[in-house]
């Protein structure tokens, strides 16, 4: 603290300045008046009587200003201020009390984020819990079963193993989330960005995509643009958030078509997701980022959702500089898009 710095060092030099005005006074006067010496011994008494009196005087201020940094820092330990407006040091230490008053604030900004970061873990670490206690238990469940004879019994045993063997696909598959989250959040994920022909780049993942939409009787397509066309970014990152946006479209969509494209602008290139699915909520749209957050629970976990797809979706596109988007209604289907450098 800069001006509190300040308050200390001026006070430490009040004294030897009112000394050296006074031996200066004392030898002006003593040139200009001609004093005798009993003259010059009364002068130096009057002015020692003067300046014990003003430095009586300007300590007693100093102690009652002392007093009062003292009490305000004391009640800002002990969080008994509501607001910043509370903290009163008077006219005279006018500059101190703006930098205390912003310490303050500071302080009051750090604890509500470390409040809120202490939630945020709280709520991450037992939706965690949860999330790893489904599968696990499921597995132990259907073991279980078999240890208890079921493995003799033809019509069950083999469903029974196939649906373990899910659960431990659901388990690896957010066990892979969850690292790649934490690699992300923590800054410790590399990425690779340079040019890539994008028509190429949807065309691929279309390919590999379009069995799934085939499973459920629905289009899977890539609306043409321009194939020469070169999008700046990390593409085995960009392949992860499109697998995510495209698998969740073909999720939550019984009838019609999804569609996927790039709507080219003077410095940027539009991709796009397009579904005519069951659409988002106005009241999920602005949640379906969070970790975990799902908007029909029940389903996402059926159909092996591990709740972290669109949150990594969201930091993916957000390291390229980019936000993702998403227009949507209930009902008609949903549209997610960002925007990458030409």
């Amino acid at each position: 603290m800069s001006n509190l710095k300040k308050y200390f060092s001026s006070t430490k030099r009040i004294i030897p300045t009112i000394y050296s005005v006074t031996t200066i006074l004392i030898i002006l006067f003593s040139f200009l008046f001609n004093f005798t010496l009993i003259q010059l011994l009364a002068a130096i008494l009057f002015f020692a009587i003067l300046d014990f009196l003003l430095i009586l005087f300007i300590g007693k201020n100093r102690n009652d200003e002392l007093i009062t940094i003292k009490n305000v820092i004391e009640k800002i330990r002990t969080n008994s201020f509501q607001s910043a407006d509370e903290i009163k040091l008077g006219n005279d230490l006018k500059e101190l009390e703006d930098e205390i008053k912003s310490m303050f604030l500071r302080t009051q900004n750090d604890i509500t984020n470390l409040k809120r970061l202490e939630q945020v873990r709280t709520e991450f670490l037992g939706n965690v819990s949860h999330e790893l206690r489904t599968p696990i238990f499921a597995i132990q469940g259907y073991i279980e079963t078999l240890l208890d004879g079921a493995i003799n019994d033809e019509n069950v045993n083999k469903s029974f193993l196939q649906k373990a063997d899910q659960h431990t696909i659901n388990l690896n598959n957010l066990l892979n989330d969850l690292i790649n989250i934490s690699m992300m959040e923590s800054g410790q994920m590399l990425m690779s960005f340079r040019y890539f022909n994008v028509h190429e780049f949807l065309e691929g993942i279309i390919h590999e995509l379009r069995p799934n939409a085939a499973k459920k009787n629905l289009e899977l397509n890539l609306v043409q643009f321009e194939h020469k066309l070169q999008l700046y970014g990390d593409k085995q990152r960009l392949r992860q958030v499109m697998i995510n946006l495209i698998q969740n479209a073909i999720k939550y969509t019984e009838t019609g078509a999804v569609e996927v494209g790039v709507m080219e602008n003077e410095k940027t290139g539009k991709v796009f997701v397009r579904d005519t699915g069951i659409g988002i909520s106005g009241a999920d749209v602005d949640r379906i980022f969070e970790r975990f957050y799902r908007v029909d629970k029940d389903r996402s976990r059926e159909m092996g959702g591990t709740g972290l797809g669109l949150a990594i979706v969201k930091h993916i596109v957000e390291a390229h500089g980019s936000k993702i988007e998403v227009v949507s209604t209930s009902g008609k289907g949903s549209e997610f898009s960002f925007h990458l450098k030409k």
